[in-house]
């Protein structure tokens, strides 16, 4: 009810108002044959159908790429922990300076994560936080109470790049344009210089390299769901579509419920808002779906499952002092 509750209120007031006029006036030609209603609301149907199919589709691929980046992570953090050696070094390296360097490569990793989710969540200029001015307050409402607001989500971004990028690295690497992307450019060019170093050999260089780019193939992925937005003929086009039949909906209500006798006219009113709220959650169903990086409570959890990455992570360093999961405020995990 939080999420749809205030639309009852206008529903309730225009089936009345019809409602009302039709029985005071006696203007009975103001009623519609339900025949042609009953078409429309099919078409209605069916097109948001299809728009709730697409915006699930875009939701469920954003929850496969992070799906995907928590077993890629994994991968790195194992790989990393088993190439980096001695094995193949003439000149071997301390064991301090190789823990240090899987650190290292681990802990920037860990960055990554924190720096990518938080520039998927920079909001682009479709979605709803830069619509209107009605849309928009009740999107930072939404935000404040179920979304990024109850979290305090940049603060987690920024105690981790703090923590997990070099002193030396992190300035360059926040100021960058696209700070993600060249965290892993800078895991490229680490790698390349433990090659140099004789601590991994050439297989185990062209194999993290490979994982190195199935990071750059996860954020590409989600990063077209965020810059590419479902088609606005579809996104936009079935609220007008809804508003229409909302609109014409207690006119072939009344002429319907008329036939019950004098009482009947009145149980149109309750039936008329049950059906529009039912075609109106759809709308909003589907419309509060198609971008699943939003920073509402319809996202993707990123931020679970970044600390889930790095909780796994750190135990494989051996670390004990491991942050606490992420858990659910308000019955929304972010």
């Amino acid at each position: 009810m939080a999420f749809s509750g205030g639309h009852l209120v206008w529903l309730t007031i225009w089936a009345s108002a019809v409602t009302l006029l039709y029985e005071y006036t006696h203007w009975n030609w103001i009623s519609i044959p339900w025949l042609p209603l009953s078409v429309i609301g099919t078409a209605v149907a069916f097109y948001i159908g299809f728009k709730n199919n697409q915006a699930y589709d875009r939701l469920w691929e954003a929850r496969k790429i992070w799906g995907a980046i928590v077993n890629s992570s994994r991968s790195w953090g194992a790989s990393v922990s088993g190439f980096v050696s001695n094995l193949h070094n003439d000149n071997p390296a301390a064991q301090e300076a190789l823990n240090q360097t899987i650190k290292t490569l681990i802990y920037r990793h860990i960055a990554w994560l924190y720096a990518f989710r938080s520039q998927l969540l920079i909001p682009t200029t479709w979605e709803h936080i830069n619509q209107n001015k009605h849309i928009a307050r009740t999107t930072r409402h939404r935000m404040k109470n179920f979304g990024l607001g109850v979290l305090n989500s940049d603060d987690h971004t920024t105690e981790a790049l703090n923590e997990f990028l070099q002193e030396d690295e992190r300035e360059p690497l926040v100021k960058a344009k696209n700070t993600a992307t060249q965290i892993i450019h800078k895991q490229s060019q680490h790698i390349k210089q433990a090659r140099e170093q004789g601590l991994i050999d050439d297989f185990r260089h062209t194999e993290l390299q490979r994982q190195l780019n199935d990071f750059y193939t996860h954020q590409g992925k989600a990063e077209r769901i965020k810059k590419f937005p479902l088609p606005r003929q579809y996104g936009s086009t079935s609220m007008i579509f809804v508003g229409l039949f909302i609109f014409l909906l207690p006119f072939g209500m009344i002429s319907e419920f008329h036939k019950l006798g004098d009482w009947g006219i009145w149980l149109s009113i309750p039936f008329t808002v049950l059906v529009s709220w039912v075609y109106l959650m759809m709308e909003l169903i589907g419309d509060y779906s198609e971008n699943p990086f939003e920073g509402l409570g319809n996202d993707i959890p990123m931020l679970s499952l970044c600390r889930t990455i790095e909780i796994d992570l750190k135990e494989m360093l051996g670390e004990t002092d491991l942050p606490a999961p992420i858990e659910p405020v308000r019955g929304v995990l972010m």
